[in-house]
């Protein structure tokens, strides 16, 4: 009997697709080229399944092209770039890679806040430019962490993963806000607070945006949130693109609106807004937050698992869209 055809629409572990190769007959852009639409759907000609991750977009338009296509693993957590409705429509499996990239988030989240509070990547460039000539009181004061106000939008397990760092690491009070509110139990493990949107802008000192990409997310932080809040206060995006409007904040950035950004995702990315390459208090990074080699491994894996259940007549372990499976 022959293997299932799959797709590995980007470059991936070579020990990955070796395992993968057991169970499927495997194409595999090793070479990792960023395909065009057109061009994703010519490569998923007669694939079954495909392996994919946050660039490669699955709408109705590739459904409709790809019709043998049963099942897409997203090695991310986030999968905005699939059409649920659409896949479910078509009867397509989603799934994606939450729960082993938490930590290492969290992590970098954290790592981020640091480098935007105390000017990290300002200072550098100054140094390396060769303008350190003398110390002076004032040179790069930033912001304080220990004690500070973190405010955490979005309170899903990588926010509260931040939310302990910020407790119990720095002694910071905790505020948040979610679609919906933790439990007592676990707002407590996380030493935090609720309050509604309006009150976590006006009163975070370090404002830390967890929160996924949805139509109803997007541009949750735009110009009008921006000036309710602190002009001493901070912004880190480790989300989603989209959630916060870039321009707007560049602008707020350059008015000293708030005091500086820090930034992994973008809308748009990897392109990024002009006007926040010319701005000096943002931190920027290209989409790196779950970057270690663990991590990253472990989210392949995850995905493989996936596709591998799914075909031997397994349960997937993260379906997205598990009313498919019920009509198979």
């Amino acid at each position: 009997m022959s293997k299932p055809k799959i797709l590995i629409a980007r470059a991936v572990f070579p020990e990955v697709i070796a395992r993968l190769e057991q169970h499927f007959d495997v194409e595999s852009n090793q070479d990792d080229h960023t395909w065009s639409k057109a061009e994703l759907i010519a490569h998923l000609q007669g694939k079954a399944g495909a392996f994919t991750t946050g660039g490669d977009r699955i709408d109705s338009d590739v459904l409709a092209a790809c019709p043998e296509l049963k099942m897409c693993a997203n090695m991310a957590v986030g999968y905005n770039n699939f059409d649920l409705d659409a896949m479910t429509a078509a009867g397509v499996l989603a799934t994606n890679a939450p729960d082993v990239l938490t930590e290492t988030t969290a992590d970098f989240g954290f790592a981020l806040l640091m480098a935007t509070a105390r000017r990290i990547t300002e200072s550098e460039h100054f140094l390396r430019a060769g303008k350190w000539t003398k110390w002076r009181y004032d040179m790069f004061a930033g912001a304080d962490i220990h004690g500070a106000t973190l405010g955490i939008l979005g309170m899903g397990r990588i926010g509260q993963g931040i939310a302990k760092r910020g407790a119990l690491g720095f002694g910071m009070k905790v505020i948040y806000h979610n679609r919906s509110r933790l439990d007592a139990a676990l707002e407590a493990e996380c030493q935090a607070r609720y309050v509604d949107k309006e009150e976590l802008l006006k009163t975070a000192d370090h404002l830390v945006l967890v929160l996924p990409y949805s139509p109803a997310s997007h541009h949750a932080i735009g110009a009008s949130e921006l000036a309710l809040m602190k002009p001493t206060a901070t912004l880190v995006n480790i989300a989603r693109g989209g959630i916060v409007d870039d321009a707007a904040l560049a602008a707020a950035l350059r008015n000293r609106t708030i005091a500086a950004a820090g930034l992994d995702v973008f809308e748009g990315e990897p392109s990024v807004h002009p006007d926040l390459l010319s701005v000096p208090n943002v931190v920027l990074t290209p989409h790196i937050a779950s970057a270690t080699m663990p991590t990253r491994l472990a989210m392949a894996s995850l995905a493989a698992d996936n596709l591998i259940a799914f075909f031997t007549g397994n349960k997937p372990l993260t379906p997205l869209n598990a009313a498919v499976l019920a009509i198979k």
